[in-house]
């Protein structure tokens, strides 16, 4: 079992999503993991403590003043035993009184004790969650060195739909059991978990461009690519804005999902969020031109032959190589032909730090597939070749990259 003898303390607060945690402490036990159960008196308005101790096997504590089970001060105990911490739900309370040091309860005494890595998965109404007091503690609480799962959007308990779910039980076991894991990794592997308290900004997949209500303008991009990068920098601990074109693919778990469908959409997307960024990966393949006028009907068929006039699409990577100051940036040149020459224009052109050059036109490498064959670029004009590989390890190949270039 992969978490066999990992000891991870859960704290459950009072949010209607305080049901799930119940399955995620039965997940967590059934991958070896020993869990200790530490609710707020809310959390027990909605399940009961007998219900996390009959799961986790292991006492439940609620009160600071109640008998004594782990024979020592409860608060320094549970904090002291934890391999990790989690908060799952975390109500806009704990929050709050984890980002101003607060400790007036059992929970919130054994945060501010624990030197554990902090996992927390907020849960709340999405006025709650997008208020801008909520999203500065939460702010605060990355730079202090919180680990924060992006809440999922959908439908919620209090009949809106927005930002606000706490993720699937299942998505969050995998993000704590992939932070475990990582604690036996060797001190080389350990290295390049160094993204935690920089804010990733990635973008991904194709953006399309309407001819009509029916018909657009797109390309082959899938986001795999993308994707892949995101996951891996918030498996780094990093926080991780994904802006994505229109896909298939699944939000990445921890990642923060902005989705839009045209090139200005990207361009006010990436905008708003860059001043705030480390980093910029900018994977996704834009449109260059757009139609010039959008059709309000559907265009019929006819017979005559088509011409549509096209316009220029804002150039957001040059753009934000103008704009950048202490951020790192990083483009993406995907050629059909003359890939590394292309690849060192693109760069020098829009003020990168590096670039990932590759051939779509091969068959194993580029849209639609899961490997890719690049060849990076730097400031310097070096230039180094990798071998046919998985999108996912080019990824952490790319975020080493980056990690270096913020570091020095």
């Amino acid at each position: 079992m992969e978490l066999q003898g990992k000891k991870i303390v859960l704290g459950v607060t009072g949010g209607i999503a305080a049901y799930k945690a119940v399955e995620i402490v039965s997940r967590l036990r059934k991958a070896g993991a020993e869990v200790h159960v530490i609710m707020t008196k809310e959390a027990t308005q909605f399940v009961t403590e007998l219900t996390f101790r009959e799961i986790s096997g292991q006492p439940v504590a609620v009160d600071m003043w109640e008998k004594v089970t782990h024979f020592n001060v409860e608060h320094i105990a549970l904090a002291q035993l934890a391999d990790l911490m989690l908060i799952a739900p975390a109500t806009a309370n704990i929050i709050a009184k984890a980002a101003v040091g607060i400790a007036d309860d059992m929970l919130s005494t054994t945060l501010l004790a624990t030197k554990a890595p902090i996992y927390v998965a907020p849960a709340m109404n999405t006025n709650m969650y997008e208020n801008p007091i909520t999203q500065r503690n939460i702010a605060e609480l990355r730079s202090r060195g919180f680990h924060i799962i992006e809440p999922a959007s959908g439908h919620l308990a209090c009949g809106t739909s927005g930002k606000g779910r706490l993720p699937e039980p299942a998505d969050i076991v995998r993000i704590v059991s992939e932070a475990l894991t990582s604690q036996n990794l060797t001190s080389q592997e350990l290295t390049s978990q160094n993204l935690t308290g920089q804010k990733i900004l990635v973008t991904a997949g194709g953006t399309i461009e309407p001819l009509d209500p029916v018909r657009y303008i797109g390309n082959r991009s899938t986001g795999r690519m993308g994707y892949a990068i995101a996951e891996e920098a918030a498996r780094r601990g990093a926080e991780v804005v994904l802006v994505s074109g229109p896909t298939v693919l699944e939000d990445p778990a921890g990642v923060r999902v902005i989705r839009i469908e045209t090139a200005r959409q990207m361009r006010e997307a990436v905008l708003a969020e860059f001043p705030t960024a480390s980093a910029v990966i900018k994977s996704a393949a834009v449109a260059d031109y757009r139609p010039a006028a959008v059709a309000e009907q559907k265009i019929k068929k006819s017979e005559d032959d088509l011409t549509l006039h096209l316009v220029r699409n804002p150039d957001i990577l040059y753009e934000l190589g103008q704009k950048k100051e202490h951020q790192v940036l990083v483009g993406f040149a995907a050629e059909t032909c003359k890939v590394e020459e292309y690849a060192r224009k693109k760069l020098a052109k829009k003020n990168l730090d590096f670039i990932v050059a590759n051939d779509v036109s091969e068959a194993d490498a580029g849209f639609g597939v899961e490997t890719n064959r690049i060849k990076l670029i730097d400031r310097s004009g070096r230039m180094t070749p990798y071998p046919l590989m998985s999108k996912k390890e080019l990824a952490g190949i790319i975020l080493d990259h980056v990690a270096e270039v913020l570091e020095k």
